[in-house]
């Protein structure tokens, strides 16, 4: 079972699952980005520290930080789910945009996951 995220109860009132593994695959990404190291009481280490650059200038120092940031993490967290291919990273504006594009090693599939952060200029 697949457990959607963020943490829901369904129409039956049970715990509700992903609507299908690449939503799962996605939702695990997620957590990893948004996931401050240190918030997990039994898993200190889990998370990328992402939302420690958010007051950050936006610049592209920034950006090249956050795609090794990301891409670190997301092989320690997930590389037993998904293969990194690449992550890029780009400011415009007050806006961060980060792309992972990934394989799932069970299913050979790629996948691509968006996501995107107001940050102050």
């Amino acid at each position: 079972m697949n457990v959607a995220f963020p943490y829901r109860v369904d129409g039956r009132g049970r715990t509700a699952e992903a609507e299908s593994e690449d939503a799962h695959i996605h939702d695990l990404i997620e957590q990893v980005l948004f996931t401050t190291p240190g918030e997990r009481v039994n898993r200190p280490d889990f998370g990328c520290g992402l939302m420690q650059l958010v007051f950050a200038p936006n610049s592209p120092e920034l950006a090249a930080t956050v795609q090794a940031l990301v891409h670190g993490a997301l092989q320690q967290e997930l590389g037993h789910l998904v293969r990194i291919e690449g992550v890029s990273a780009s400011s415009a504006d007050a806006t961060m945009t980060v792309l992972v594009r990934y394989a799932v090693l069970r299913t050979k599939r790629n996948g691509a996951a968006r996501f995107t952060k107001q940050v102050p200029a």
